[in-house]
């Protein structure tokens, strides 16, 4: 198993800055603006007008050790994943819109959350990977306090769709050790038909700025294992719908060419996919060579082929 590593939310838990943070997410709740759809609901009264449908309590799916993540991530144990439902996108192409559209889970409490955490780490996972957690900050941070002052000291892995706002990751500065944003589409019209969503790229462009400023670099244990650091994932799309060259131009010029890129070629007509051509094919093979060999010329070289 990995060698023992302090995450970087113990420190703000001895301080009281992690209490302090869990206050603040819940305040904002009551116009909320934790995500970059600003929808200003209260949500601590009711869900209805949320855009991510989600009132007090998280709904979570599913969670468990999970295998098929990026190796970093997996390591020889897992890594230990939470599976909200509900979700800020409305991605038309969704592989897990059951989840995300759907909202198929169970709302838990503030202790049953931090339970998990604490399942998680008992079961030998490598860290807590929160699946889909922009519209969950609130919640996640006020459970964090509970499990950390129950024994979690796992990393804490935000795996998002990379809409998240800057009032959110300002509260989870020091708080999550490793980022995993999707960068999804280079183009505003094309982000806004698909993702039914305004200015993603933009937002999703500041979004990865700050958390590289915050984690910078993924960094890896001995045994291969992430500890900290960034790690984007970017799926590529038929007909170049992504704008993967784009993408991968404003990772390597403006983030880091140490970027751990996971360029990923399993996309496939999911949801409502069939309206959208050309998203109603998988990408050709040559398209996905042509993007491998882009983030080749621009040295983007820790590149994972999913």
């Amino acid at each position: 198993m990995s060698a023992p590593f302090a995450p970087a939310y113990l420190t703000l838990l001895e301080s009281g800055e992690l209490e302090r943070r869990a206050a603040e997410a819940r305040r904002r709740m009551e116009r909320c603006d934790l995500c970059a759809r600003r929808c200003g609901v209260n949500r601590l009264l009711s869900a209805k007008g949320a855009a991510c449908r989600t009132g007090e309590y998280a709904l979570v799916c599913s969670h468990g050790p999970h295998h098929g993540e990026e190796p970093p991530l997996v390591g020889l144990y897992g890594s230990g994943t939470i599976f909200f439902s509900w979700c800020p996108l409305r991605c038309v192409f969704c592989q897990n819109w059951d989840i995300s559209q759907r909202g198929e889970g169970r709302e838990v409490t503030t202790g049953e959350l931090a339970a998990m955490m604490l399942e998680l780490q008992g079961m030998g996972c490598h860290n807590i990977n929160l699946v889909t957690p922009s519209h969950v900050v609130a919640q996640f941070l006020a459970a964090l306090v509970l499990a950390a002052e129950g024994g979690l000291s796992l990393p804490v892995v935000y795996n998002t769709g990379g809409y998240d706002s800057p009032e959110a990751l300002k509260l989870l500065d020091g708080v999550v050790d490793i980022y995993m944003p999707d960068m999804k589409f280079a183009d505003d019209a094309v982000a806004r038909k698909h993702l039914g969503v305004e200015n993603y790229p933009g937002v999703n462009r500041a979004a990865v700025r700050e958390m590289h400023r915050q984690v910078g670099d993924l960094v890896l244990d001995g045994e291969g294992v992430a500890r900290r650091g960034l790690l984007v994932r970017h799926l590529v799309l038929p007909g170049n719908l992504a704008g993967t060259d784009r993408v991968l131009a404003f990772l390597a010029r403006e983030i880091s060419t140490e970027t751990y890129l996971n360029l990923m070629d399993q996309y496939r007509p999911c949801y409502r996919a069939a309206e959208y051509p050309p998203l109603d094919r998988r990408p050709a093979f040559a398209e996905f060579r042509a993007a491998v060999k882009t983030a080749g010329e621009l040295g983007l070289h820790r590149l994972d082929k999913n």
